[in-house]
C-alpha cells in the first residue's frame, strides 16, 4: 500500500503531506507441489516431443530444468510426493544412529592421538640424547 506523493508543493510552500510509505512488502513464501501435479509435469515432459517442447512446458508452468530432473529421479525411486517430516518415530533410532556415527569417528580420533604420542616420545628421546651429549661435554671441561 504505497501512497503515491503530490509533486506540487502547496501554496504556502509546505512540504507535501502525502509521502510513500517505506515499509517493504513480505517476501514470497516458498511453492509447494503436491505429488499429482509432479506426476503430471514429469508425464507431459515425457510426452514432449518436438525441439524446445519441454522448455516451453517449463515456462510456461514457471518451473526450473532442476525440478523437473528431481522429479524424474524421485519417479524412478518411488520417493516422488514423499517428504520425511519432524522427528524420527523411535528416539531410539535417533540415538542409535548417533551413537554409530561416534563410533566410526572415534577409533579415526584415537589414531591421530597415537601418533601425536608417538611424535612426543621420539622427540623427547631425541631432545634427552641432546641433553645428556651436553651434559657430557661439560662435565669433561
Amino acid at each position: 500500500m504505497t501512497k503515491v506523493s503530490s509533486t506540487s508543493s502547496k501554496p504556502n510552500g509546505q512540504w507535501p503531506t502525502n509521502i510513500p510509505d517505506p515499509e517493504v512488502e513480505v517476501r514470497a513464501t516458498r511453492r509447494r507441489f503436491s505429488a499429482a501435479y509432479k506426476r503430471r509435469i514429469v508425464e507431459e515432459a515425457d510426452r514432449c516431443t518436438g525441439p524446445g517442447a519441454i522448455g516451453a512446458l517449463l515456462r510456461r508452468e514457471g518451473l526450473y530444468s532442476s525440478q523437473l530432473a528431481t522429479w524424474r529421479r524421485q519417479r524412478t525411486e518411488g520417493t516422488l510426493g514423499e517428504k520425511p517430516r519432524g522427528r524420527p518415530a523411535e528416539p531410539l533410532v535417533a540415538e542409535n544412529a548417533r551413537l554409530r556415527r561416534e563410533n566410526e569417528r572415534l577409533p579415526r580420533e584415537l589414531e591421530k592421538a597415537q601418533l601425536i604420542m608417538d611424535a612426543q616420545k621420539k622427540l623427547a628421546q631425541v631432545l634427552g640424547l641432546m641433553a645428556d651429549d651436553e651434559a657430557e661435554g661439560s662435565g669433561n671441561a
